[in-house]
């Protein structure tokens, strides 16, 4: 008996039906053919399948099986397949009844006893479940909550073999698994709250301003300065995520295998700060078959890259066209894969090798054609991209040891989504979620300035030297400092405060 069992294949960020074929074939009793661009994790599941069967009180026939993966032109790989094949064969051999599992999908990896294991992208099999019309998903317990995220089909937790055969049977019955509510997303706090920052009053606003817009930003100081702590204290004045990003992040997550063992909802913006040994791939993605790297995990979030010039010249260069794109195509023999790359950037660098150039109380070292060439590491059109640059200094005795503490994230974090919210509304139908995600079209309906910013503007790009696509950021930034302090219209003093973020660029 020719038996049909669906699952799912993961490419790139999405799922891709797979139609798992099993009959008896022809050879010597045992034998197991998998055909279909199989992996060797896949090729290996037959003998995982028959350890299973076995130890699940079931029989495991003795005729030679072909099991065939359509279609043949997607590779797949991973275990995800370990529990429809087990399935099929216990289909083939009229151990189970063929209508069982009409309108069902079924994933999972076993173990030699049975037991079903946890398979990464469970919510892409979910989505994918329910675009082509499947009512049912069977995934392992553990990744029930994730698949349960995806409305409008029913998700079953199977922790056995042997309990879904029951199940299939009409005996021992799998209740679907009830999702949470998802109305709600939690925040919680992380890293570090800004009232446990002394000094820094200007860096703070500057944060501030890079956090209601989502503009990259760029520390320099010397070491010690606090330019670690106030970029992981970043997250904590972020808005909190709508349900469609939590979504959105949580599928990078779930397809990077990522997710944390309890929370099948990512909830709080990504933190991610690689070390500069990092390789191109681990950044920006890649693999014989794709997956995300740094840049998409820190997708709707920041990307800390601290010692910035210590990265390889190449790994940094690759990141100006996600910068400005917002996400990133990684091409292969078997096709281009677009991973969202929609993050700010947060970079930290010392001002020279030692550490100490321009330092009021270390003397620098460095020879200048060190500090010069050390500085250059970070090429021109990459710092064109950064909208907002910083010198930080060292903060004195009196401000580290008062007691008093300063302005707590969650009123900035306030002040923040009431920008974000401003932003949401005069974007509302479109893609765009705050004002670094303009175009120069949505710059010039809502970044127009009056007759002294024009004048002020003038000036600055012959002083300053602007590109292009300094002009344009500059404007960006402008409004979201004009939407900080509830103003309708970009005036000169927000202009002006924009543009002196720019100024160290050119210094």
């Amino acid at each position: 008996m020719l038996a049909h069992v669906f699952s799912c294949a993961v490419v790139g960020l999405d799922g891709v039906l797979i139609d798992i074929e099993v009959d008896y074939g022809q050879g010597l009793p045992g034998r197991i053919a998998t055909v279909g661009l199989p992996d060797e994790a896949v090729k290996e599941s037959k003998e995982r399948v028959f350890s299973a069967i076995k130890n699940a009180s079931l029989v495991f026939p003795r005729q030679p099986l072909t099991i065939n993966l359509a279609p043949a032109s997607v590779r797949k790989e991973g275990p995800f397949f370990d529990l429809p094949i087990a399935i099929g064969v216990l289909i083939t051999s009229d151990q189970i009844d063929a209508e069982a599992i009409e309108s069902s999908l079924i994933l999972g990896e076993l173990s030699l006893d049975g037991t079903v294991r946890h398979v990464r992208g469970v919510l892409a099999a979910a989505a994918l479940s329910r675009s082509e019309g499947y009512k049912k998903l069977y995934v392992p317990a553990q990744d029930a909550a994730e698949a349960s995220l995806i409305p409008e089909i029913e998700v079953y937790p199977v922790e056995t073999l042997h309990q879904l055969w029951q199940h299939l049977n009409g005996e021992n019955l799998i209740a679907p698994f009830k999702a949470g509510d998802l109305t709600a997303p939690e925040f919680e706090m992380p890293y570090t709250d800004f009232s446990e920052i002394k000094g820094q009053e200007h860096i703070k606003r500057a944060l501030e301003i890079a956090a209601a817009g989502g503009h990259n930003l760029l520390m320099t100081g010397s070491p010690g300065a606090g330019k670690t702590l106030l970029a992981r204290a970043m997250t904590s004045i972020l808005p909190s995520m709508s349900l469609d990003e939590s979504l959105e992040v949580t599928r990078i997550y779930s397809i990077s295998d990522q997710l944390a063992a309890g929370t099948p909802l990512i909830r709080q913006r990504p933190f991610r700060a690689p070390h500069h040994t990092i390789s191109h791939a681990g950044l920006v993605g890649g693999g014989h078959i794709p997956r995300p790297g740094e840049i998409s995990l820190a997708h709707r979030g920041v990307l800390f890259l601290d010692e910035l010039p210590e990265f390889g010249k190449r790994i940094l260069e690759v990141l100006r066209q996600p910068l400005e794109d917002k996400v990133v195509t990684i091409s292969r023999a078997q096709g281009a894969f677009t991973f969202p790359a929609n993050f700010m950037l947060v970079g930290a660098m010392n001002p020279c090798p030692c550490g100490y150039f321009g330092d009021n109380m270390r003397q620098c070292t460095c020879p200048p054609a060190a500090i010069s060439n050390y500085q250059k590491r970070i090429s021109g059109p990459l710092l064109d991209r950064i909208d907002i640059h910083l010198q930080v200094s060292r903060v004195d005795y009196l401000k580290l040891s008062e007691q008093r503490t300063g302005e707590n994230s969650e009123t900035i974090r306030a002040r923040v989504e009431a920008a974000r919210q401003i932003q949401l509304k005069r974007f509302e139908g479109t893609k765009l979620v705050s004002n670094a995600d303009m175009t120069p079209k949505e710059i010039r309906v809502y970044c127009q300035l009056d007759l002294s910013g024009e004048a002020l503007m003038r000036t600055a790009m012959r002083q300053l030297r602007l590109t292009a696509r300094g002009y344009h950021r500059v404007l960006k930034l402008s409004r979201t400092i004009a939407d900080s302090a509830g103003e309708a219209n970009i005036k000169s003093e927000h202009l002006a405060e924009a543009l002196q973020y720019r100024q160290i660029e050119d210094n």
